[in-house]
């Protein structure tokens, strides 16, 4: 198996970003979706992004917003992967897919596999995105996709490890879990994570 995929979400500051990527993420996201603590605009996102070399991949986060404004802001903002959370319909990947962008499909539902809607990765996430409340991965229920997938919801350094084992993710996804409080990060949780995810 090739090396654990991270992606570590919801950045706001230059630091968080540099911490991240000098730490061994593969990927950083940035939150457009109204409403979130860590929802930034898209000037700031450039200038965040512009730190990030082309290794590592740029990831606007969107809810419940309409093709043309994700559009927009992925254009203002320049990032190369676009991330939708929500009852997004297939069309909306066919619509975004032209631009060349990596997209990710977020969900909660049990899915059968990654690229059902066009996505080129899927994150399986909490019923409650971004509240820091894990689900039970470890659940019998539970069926892994096939192909690429992230998991979310709930991780941390603490638990990261096993939800993997558990799991066999092809990659993870943190917000909350490394936050020292609500929307802000720690850099020491970041590099923790990210050394106890590749074990």
């Amino acid at each position: 198996m090739s090396e654990l995929f991270v992606k570590i979400c919801g950045l706001k500051t230059g630091p968080d970003v540099e911490v991240a990527v000098a730490a061994g993420a593969d990927a950083v996201g940035f939150v457009f979706a109204p409403g979130s603590p860590r929802m930034i605009g898209a000037a700031e996102a450039r200038e965040l992004a512009a730190r990030v070399p082309d290794s590592v991949l740029t990831v606007g986060v969107f809810r419940g917003q309409s093709v043309e404004e994700v559009r927009r802001l992925a254009e203002e903002s320049g990032v190369r992967g676009v991330q939708l959370h929500g009852d997004e319909g297939p069309e909306y990947y066919e619509a975004l897919r032209a631009e060349g962008r990596t997209l990710l499909r977020a969900t909660a539902e049990h899915v059968k596999g990654c690229g059902e809607y066009g996505e080129d990765l899927l994150l399986i996430d909490a019923p409650d995105p971004g509240s820091g409340k894990p689900w039970n991965w470890a659940s019998q229920e539970f069926t892994a996709p096939e192909g690429r997938w992230l998991l979310a919801g709930g991780l941390n350094p603490g638990n990261v490890r096993e939800a993997v084992a558990t799991t066999g993710a092809w990659g993870v996804d943190v917000s909350s879990g490394v936050e020292r409080e609500r929307g802000v990060k720690s850099p020491d949780l970041i590099r923790a994570f990210i050394e106890a995810a590749r074990g």
